[in-house]
């Protein structure tokens, strides 16, 4: 169920302040559902994810998620390759910044 939190308090007491009240309310979850629609229909969090993983599709992040790896072989690896390995932003800020601008 749904609870809008509609209860006699404040100045806003009548019940035609209640009634707008749940109107209001009702207009908020509509626009979050067409958010949220819209967010899935682009696959914008889809796509985040997928660019955010992305390294666990080859080399040693595949190798890694196949169960092949061990403390021991990542240890080794780090060492040989700890110069070469990149470590990417998540641009967390860019997406929020996206999922506000999917809000408002």
């Amino acid at each position: 169920g749904i609870n809008f939190d509609a209860k006699v308090r404040r100045t806003s007491f009548e019940m035609e302040d209640l009634f707008l009240a749940h109107i209001a309310g009702m207009d908020t979850f509509a626009r979050g559902l067409k958010a949220a629609a819209k967010i899935v229909e682009d696959k914008f969090l889809e796509n985040v994810v997928d660019k955010r993983y992305a390294s666990y599709k080859e080399g040693i992040g595949k190798s890694i998620l196949e169960g092949k790896e061990d403390f021991k072989s990542l240890t080794e690896y780090s060492l040989k390759n700890g110069q070469n390995i990149k470590i990417e932003s998540s641009h967390i800020e860019y997406v929020k910044s996206r999922l506000n601008d999917y809000l408002f």
